[in-house]
């Protein structure tokens, strides 16, 4: 897989197809695909009227149970008709593909029932149909109940597609003398076009700077919560976002090649690979109707030549075996066992809501019990994903720690940069007095200089990084090193503090300032927690390898991946994958899209969370406090127990009903109603899964 960041030659540039040629494609597919939309969509409009017909079906089974309504034919038809025509369109479906369904095993039986009602139009005071619209009815519910909770996680990529910029500035001539460019669509942008950029602006396409320098917010891609300062010869990212500088670059990478139709191409890719997981019943179905069958026809069988034959006619000699094989196949339908898995993932999703924890889809739980390898994103996710002020360090006797960050505040509130807002908010916190300030200079990607007017009018504060102290030949010595370097080695950002008395005669550093993206309060206990269920965590992010190791040791995670683009996130999930690893992805930044739906389970930050990263999430926390994670395991863990407890207990009075149906003791009617009591009883069981309460902290 290539990396989004290769810096291919100017020559190894090349457009892809051309929106008009997209076009035409669509058109032909378009005609080749109507009989499928057709189809599709008397789907989707049944999907919307099935809860209506499972009411008006369950109202008729009572009807035709305790006889309220007295019609010419059975109220169970109606059931029949509105349930089981759906389950007859998919068993013949699959059967079409050659494939074995749990609908094949339930339109047998419904089947059976009919011809027993044609043949024998009454047992006691109710008819052979009752049974197959109990059935049928049970079924539909189960799949509705199923639908529900297989809420489809869309991969969003129209909202990233709308990130794409629409326009670039494209230099008059391909040359940028006095600053003169059109406006021209980005999508007519090519190889070798120089473009500038102001700032503000969304960068249109990949390129490299040939003048000019700024700092970037590429958060997009990278997740990191600084901005980047870019110099010339630097590459640079479509659809990031130039902070500061103006600047002038040379398209590198357009089209399908750019980094972020790159990106959306793999949040496509990875949701096309990540199947529906089979339904438990489906996976028993090519063993549960060979089984039914035969079971049926054996005891049909035995029947007539033990019992059947004494009859006075062909009807009376079958009506005894036909009994019992249409009960056999009844109660072999796996009624509750379709019921065992969405009333617990149901029960699961309402417990989980309660603490702020959205799931969209009961695979998703699944996945999620059986992971064994959970990633995080740093940036937002273990972290506040917001820079804050860690130290203030003061080496002027005049000036405490306060009066640095004063000093320092005094010269940002000119500066639009994000670290200059970080600084004024810190100083705001602590209600700390600024001095006033007139005129200032500031230099792209270096720092700040600003002339005071107040109390020190006439002297000059310098605020920047190493850059900014070169220019001013400012020499540090082995102490002010010494303790810088302590905040470098933690990933965090130093920005120097430095005053030139008025007279120009005396320039010397009063101290300086660290600022980082701190670890959440939560972060660590909840790597603990989920540690302890034999869970190992890693951590990938796109930030450098000092701020993840930071992080890394202050969560207690020790396997570490630094400076991943998307595409290299990816790469490492699939690594794992291919290795056997089950693998959950914890991430809040449009850059982790790719990452959390090519992993086996997603879970995004909702409250910092971009809105692709929710789309892309098979789960979202809302709210983004992480110590939930632990419990959502484990609750996935305790909904796994309790469908195959579900799964034991269906089966078991399954294999109950037909011994006694086999021994003629269970009618088609008692058979029915015995799937009524089973799937009572599962529904109880997974009731129980609400009670389950998140350990207080």
């Amino acid at each position: 897989m290539s990396n989004l960041n290769d810096n291919d030659s100017v020559s190894s540039c090349c457009c892809r197809v051309r929106p008009a040629e997209t076009e035409k494609s669509n058109e032909k597919n378009n005609g080749e695909n109507n009989s499928t939309v057709f189809y599709s969509n008397l789907s989707n409009l049944y999907e919307i009227l099935e809860p209506y017909f499972i009411a008006v079906s369950g109202l008729s089974l009572l009807a035709s149970f305790f006889h309220f309504v007295h019609t010419p034919f059975d109220m169970a038809w109606v059931a029949v008709l509105l349930c089981g025509t759906p389950i007859f369109y998919d068993a013949v479906k699959t059967l079409w593909k050659l494939r074995i369904s749990v609908e094949v095993l339930i339109s047998t039986a419904i089947l059976a029932t009919i011809i027993a009602d044609i043949f024998f139009p009454a047992e006691s005071h109710h008819s052979y149909i009752f049974a197959g619209g109990e059935v049928a009815f049970i079924m539909a519910l189960g799949h509705s109940l199923e639908a529900w909770t297989i809420a489809r996680a869309r991969a969003g990529i129209e909202n990233l597609v709308r990130m794409t910029p629409q326009t670039a500035r494209k230099c008059v001539d391909n040359t940028c003398v006095d600053n003169t460019e059109s406006i021209i669509p980005a999508s007519e942008v090519q190889c070798n076009d120089l473009l500038r950029v102001l700032p503000g602006e969304t960068i249109p396409v990949d390129g490299e700077i040939v003048s000019g320098n700024t700092s970037i917010d590429q958060s997009l891609m990278t997740g990191e919560s600084l901005p980047v300062d870019r110099f010339e010869g630097d590459t640079v990212f479509g659809g990031t976002i130039n902070c500061f500088g103006s600047f002038t670059m040379r398209a590198t990478r357009i089209g399908e090649d750019s980094s972020l139709a790159r990106m959306i191409q793999l949040v496509r890719n990875a949701e096309q690979k990540k199947a529906r997981i089979e339904r438990i019943a489906d996976r028993w179905a090519a063993v549960l109707v060979p089984i039914a069958l035969m079971a049926a026809v054996a005891v049909g069988v035995i029947t007539y030549f033990v019992l059947g034959q004494s009859g006075e006619s062909w009807q009376e000699s079958l009506r005894e075996p036909l009994r019992r094989a249409v009960t056999i196949l009844v109660v072999f339908c796996p009624c509750s066992l379709v019921l065992a898995t969405p009333t617990a993932i149901i029960a699961a999703i309402g417990n989980a809501s309660r603490y702020g924890i959205l799931i969209r889809s009961g695979e998703a739980l699944e996945q999620l019990s059986k992971v064994n390898v959970l990633a995080f994103d740093k940036t937002g996710t273990l972290t506040h994903g917001q820079l804050r002020l860690t130290a203030a360090q003061s080496f002027d006797n005049e000036y405490d720690s306060n009066g640095v960050l004063a000093l320092a505040a005094s010269v940002e509130t000119l500066s639009e940069h994000p670290l200059a807002s970080c600084i004024v908010k810190a100083a705001a916190e602590k209600h700390l007095e600024l001095e006033q300030t007139s005129e200032f200079e500031m230099f792209r990607g270096e720092g700040i200089i600003v002339q005071l007017s107040g109390v020190l009018s006439g002297d000059l504060v310098i605020v920047g990084n190493d850059r900014m102290l070169k220019r001013y030949a400012l020499e540090l010595s082995d102490f002010q090193k010494t303790q810088a370097e302590k905040h470098f080695k933690l990933g965090e950002t130093v920005i120097w503090v430095a005053r030139q008395s008025r007279d120009r005669l005396k320039t010397e550093v009063v101290g300086f300032l660290a600022l980082a993206d701190t670890i959440r309060e939560t972060s660590k206990k909840a790597v603990e927690q989920i540690q302890s269920n034999g869970v190992e965590v890693m951590l990938l992010t796109g930030d450098n390898d000092r701020s993840a190791q930071t992080i890394g040791e202050q969560s207690g995670i020790l396997n570490i991946r630094a400076n991943l683009l998307p595409d290299s996130k990816v790469a490492v999930i699939e690594e794992m994958q291919h290795y056997g690893s089950l693998v959950g992805m914890v991430g809040d930044g449009l850059n982790d899209a790719p990452a959390l739906k090519t992993a086996d389970v997603g879970i995004a930050m909702g409250r910092v969370g971009s809105d692709l990263t929710v789309d892309a999430a098979d789960i979202v926390l809302i709210g983004d406090d992480i110590s939930r994670l632990p419990f959502l395991v484990q609750l996935a863990r305790k909904t796994k127990r309790t469908i195959f407890a579900n799964i034991i207990l269906s089966m078991g009075i399954n294999v109950v009903a037909i011994l006694l149906a086999s021994a003629g003791i269970m009618g088609p009617i008692v058979g029915a109603l015995v799937h009524n009591a089973g799937s009572i009883l599962v529904v109880l069981n997974a009731s129980l899964i609400l009670n389950i309460r998140r350990e207080k902290e």
